[in-house]
């Protein structure tokens, strides 16, 4: 017997598969249809070498060449004798294994044919269940049990798991099998096979953390020690309140079809948009043409752009304004005099100096943010505006910025295998902190994974995503009730989703989940009890590393890169400032306006990154005393895998003022 998902058995060398069904009166088990039954119902009157000869036929007519040709018209054959078919079916499914496999050669290769084997048998299996929907197909599972009275699967119990009976039941909730309706699909792994997730030693230890949060020995005390404690905190908290701003992407718009002047217009819109706020400050006067020769100090404002191909030097920086004062000209910027600057290709700043020839300006001062309203939000009509509590009302009762969240990004499983067991630990931790928001951004399919890449799995993209991840997350928001939400962002590394930036959210009817799970769009900012969260899964952070230029920051600027980087995007108002973009980033400029710039300063800016995690403090504005100073705090939760071990998660607990904010980076 082969080690498969069904039950085999050897016929002319070859494997073949055995369906049966459950007699209903004592309880045996029956065969339903067999291989021989297959054959004899479906004879053929040609002869093997006839067969063999039209077999070749059919691939050289579907412009296939064999390599080992004796070797795979024998196996060719015995494939078309054992699942009756005739030389023209097998060749037609032949093309669509080939097709599905995404492979290059038009030569039919020996190696290939024992995956042929596996898609021909089930291909077979499935019509057969879609005929008689009676029938039960035995796993290696099932047959287990029978024989030993067992379950083969065992649960791996959690460190730091309660014994009490409600925190067992949330255990096993969350273990790594799962069932469905009496289905024999599981996404669970047998217990033979131990993965190096399953041999990690430290499992939610804290790496990182600020203002004290909560240590292991004061979580114990905290935890409750029976169901009613257990339901008075969750009552407690309550339910958040969920708003959306910015505008909603239809999961079906058009897009990658941006043109020429879409693009001009994204980045003109951003230059004068920066130019009125400059001149509204009413702190720098008229603003003047960069490109025009004056002996005179003056104040322009453009957009940094790079003199060529490669990085940002002291060279090779250009400064285009805008049309309305330059007609979009360009102009070398010289920027020796000032000792400290941090820049980077799309940033848009003002610049104070002169222009003696007419060709460079130079610098005396770089003005790379706006005075900023610690009052400022977000004015948007009505329909741009949703909220998504059950009385389609912020709760009023929400009086303080209170706010507890776990915030994860992915890769949600490891490299090795599509267990997800990283989210299963995730989930079941969830289920003990019982935090009111559970933010889970993207990638959730990853299209970088070795098996996805490899197109080595059986499943559907969405059939991964569905049975791996939401049917994951109704079991958690049902287990918990309806004061807990999850909010879904995606990336454009999903494989089931769009693959364009800015992204719509992913198309899932709220009703199908009790309106507790949220599909925000990639960038988008949202608010729950009244805190503003600003999310964005492209990997900026990473981007602007590669591109910046800087010299001494400091004066207001953070000397800290990472938090240089966060304060960039906040000064820009911008999720993705860069321009050009990176290579792999789809950026469609006639989305981006509306979704990529944001014209408040969220309370919390997260930003999922391949560089180590991180949660800084991010301090604008207070540069005089008529401006009030704004706090934001950025967070790189890490990834929740990282290769074929563990990665990294956040716990935070905010009250409503930053600097006292309890934020914790703990590995799974």
């Amino acid at each position: 017997m082969e080690d498969l998902d069904q039950i085999s058995i050897k016929i002319h060398g070859c494997l073949s598969f055995s369906i049966f069904k459950v007699n209903p009166g004592n309880g045996h088990v029956i065969p339903a249809i067999s291989p021989k039954t297959w054959s004899e119902g479906n004879s053929h009157t040609l002869r093997e070498d006839e067969m063999e000869e039209e077999i070749k036929a059919e691939f050289s007519n579907s412009g296939f060449s064999l390599d080992e040709e004796e070797v795979i018209l024998r196996k060719c054959l015995t494939f078309c004798i054992n699942y009756s078919l005739s030389p023209s079916d097998l060749v037609s499914s032949w093309e669509v294994y080939y097709l599905n496999r995404q492979l290059n050669e038009s030569t039919v290769h020996d190696a290939e044919m024992d995956g042929f084997l596996l898609h021909l048998q089930n291909a077979v299996k499935e019509s057969i269940i879609n005929e008689e929907p009676d029938l039960h197909v035995y796993s290696n599972k099932d047959v287990d049990m029978m024989f030993n009275d067992g379950d083969r699967y065992a649960k791996e119990e959690t460190i730091g798991t309660p014994t009490n009976k409600l925190y067992s039941h949330s255990s096993e909730l969350f273990d790594s099998e799962y069932q469905q309706n009496g289905s024999t699909f599981s996404a669970g792994k047998p217990s033979d096979i131990v993965t190096p997730f399953g041999h990690r030693k430290e499992k939610f230890a804290v790496r990182f953390s600020i203002n004290q949060p909560p240590t292991e020995e004061n979580a114990k005390e905290l935890e409750p020690d029976s169901e009613d404690d257990f339901l008075k905190k969750v009552e407690s908290r309550g339910r958040c309140s969920m708003i959306l701003h910015g505008v909603k992407l239809d999961p079906n718009c058009r897009y990658m079809y941006d043109r020429i002047e879409d693009r001009f217009n994204a980045l003109e819109g951003r230059i004068k948009s920066y130019s009125r706020a400059l001149i509204l400050s009413g702190v720098h006067g008229e603003l003047m043409d960069p490109s025009v020769a004056s002996q005179k100090s003056m104040v322009s404002v453009g957009m940094i752009c790079c003199d060529g191909e490669g990085h940002l030097n002291d060279n090779s920086i250009l400064l285009q304004s805008s049309d309305e004062y330059s007609g979009g000209q360009w102009v070398r910027l010289d920027l020796q005099r000032l000792s400290q600057f941090s820049v980077f290709p799309g940033q848009v700043v003002g610049i104070e100096g002169n222009n003696p020839s007419g060709h460079c300006l130079i610098a005396s001062k770089i003005i790379d943010s706006n005075p900023l309203s610690a009052s400022a939000d977000i004015n948007l009509p009505s329909a741009k505006r949703q909220a998504l509590d059950k009385e389609g009302q912020i709760d009023p009762s929400f009086s303080d910025k209170e706010l507890s969240m776990i915030i994860a990004a992915g890769p949600f499983t490891t490299t090795d295998n599509l267990f997800f067991e990283p989210l299963t630990e995730l989930l079941s931790s969830a289920s003990r902190k019982i935090p009111q928001l559970l933010i889970l951004l993207g990638p959730f399919v990853d299209s970088e994974h070795p098996e996805i890449r490899r197109g080595a799995t059986e499943r559907s993209f969405n059939e991964i995503f569905h049975m791996e991840i939401l049917r994951k997350l109704r079991d958690y928001v049902e287990y918990l009730g309806d004061t807990v939400r999850v909010v879904l962002v995606p990336s454009i590394r999903d494989a089931n989703h769009d693959f364009v930036f800015p992204q719509p959210g992913f198309d899932i009817r709220s009703s199908d989940l009790n309106d507790q799970i949220t599909n925000l769009t990639n960038p988008g900012i949202f608010e729950a009890n009244q805190v503003k969260v600003g999310c964005c899964t492209v990997d900026i952070l990473k981007h602007l590393c590669g591109e910046e230029m800087s010299r001494n920051p400091s004066d207001g600027i953070p000397s800290d890169r990472m938090s240089r980087l966060a304060y960039h995007l906040l000064t820009q108002q911008s999720f993705y400032p860069l321009y050009p973009p990176a290579e792999d980033v789809p950026l469609d400029f006639s989305l981006a306006p509306d979704t990529l710039n944001f014209s408040v300063i969220p309370n919390f800016l997260i930003l999922p990154s391949d560089m180590k995690y991180f949660v800084k403090v991010v301090s604008l504005g207070g540069r005089n005393e008529s401006e009030e100073q704004v706090k934001c705090i950025c967070i790189n939760p890490g990834r929740l895998a990282k290769g074929e071990s563990a990665g990294t998660f956040v716990e935070l607990h905010y009250n409503g003022n930053p600097d006292t904010a309890s934020v914790s980076v703990i590995c799974i």
